[in-house]
């Protein structure tokens, strides 16, 4: 197995190490580009982050990042757009300079346009050095859902009930949760350099299990990752509950 697998005992040990590896690479390469993920689980890293600059002064001005999707109809100051949830969990707390972070725009008259806008923006910034992925319950990375061709590039989506009813606890009712995003496809993902995948909670087990013990399949989106050189697998006990008898760091 290409992967690197590093089990942790909860969230927030996975959190730190996370943390710590994108820390060590910023040290490595102050001007790197970093591919950023939404939702609950890479939010104990960014936290982790937060501190680290607070205490230890770990600089983010020559830093330039890459989140992989935004949806489409939420303006930026939406407090559920995913802009507001890196500025409100991240970008305030650190000094990168706010035209370094780069976010796919969901409110633009042509979003087919604006994704072809994005992809070639990571293409002229030199590709994703490190990409922080999260795992849907289906599988999805990004908003690439079950389906979705490996060499897709990024790109407008429509979204999964079962991804809209797993992110309809940010939003007030299931019918402002938006049913389609811009988001980096299989292909632009896989050209990141390095690759986090980030998972805590029983509710991830299923999908880690597959991901780890099935083969490689359109079908299972994160399976595509199996393809890469360079993945460590961050997850804590409870994800990996379904996978007893395989060896871990």
């Amino acid at each position: 197995m290409r992967f690197t697998i590093i089990k942790t005992e909860n969230y927030d040990s996975m959190s730190r190490l996370g943390a710590n590896k994108v820390i060590e690479k910023i040290k490595e390469q102050p001007d790197m580009v970093l591919g950023l993920a939404t939702g609950s689980s890479p939010e104990g890293l960014y936290c982790a982050l937060i501190e680290d600059h607070r205490k230890n002064g770990t600089s983010y001005r020559g830093i330039k990042t890459v989140n992989l999707d935004e949806y489409i109809g939420l303006k930026k100051n939406n407090p559920n757009s995913y802009h507001s949830f890196m500025y409100e969990k991240l970008f305030r707390y650190i000094d990168i300079h706010p035209e370094h972070s780069h976010i796919p725009n969901g409110i633009t008259d042509d979003p087919d346009l604006e994704a072809k806008r994005y992809d070639k923006l990571i293409e002229q910034l030199g590709g994703v050095d490190m990409q922080i992925l999260g795992i849907g319950q289906n599988g999805h990375i990004g908003f690439n859902e079950p389906g979705t061709p490996f060499s897709s590039r990024t790109r407008i989506v429509r979204l999964e009930n079962s991804t809209r009813m797993a992110n309809s606890r940010f939003f007030s009712n299931m019918d402002e949760v938006p049913s389609q995003a811009i988001t980096m496809g299989i292909s632009s993902i896989l050209d990141s350099k390095e690759i986090i995948l980030l998972a805590s909670g029983s509710a991830k087990a299923p999908a880690i299990k597959r991901l780890l013990t099935e083969e490689v399949s359109e079908n299972f989106p994160a399976s595509a990752l199996k393809l890469h050189k360079n993945v460590t697998i961050i997850a804590d006990s409870d994800a990996f509950k379904l996978c007893e008898g395989m060896v871990f760091e």
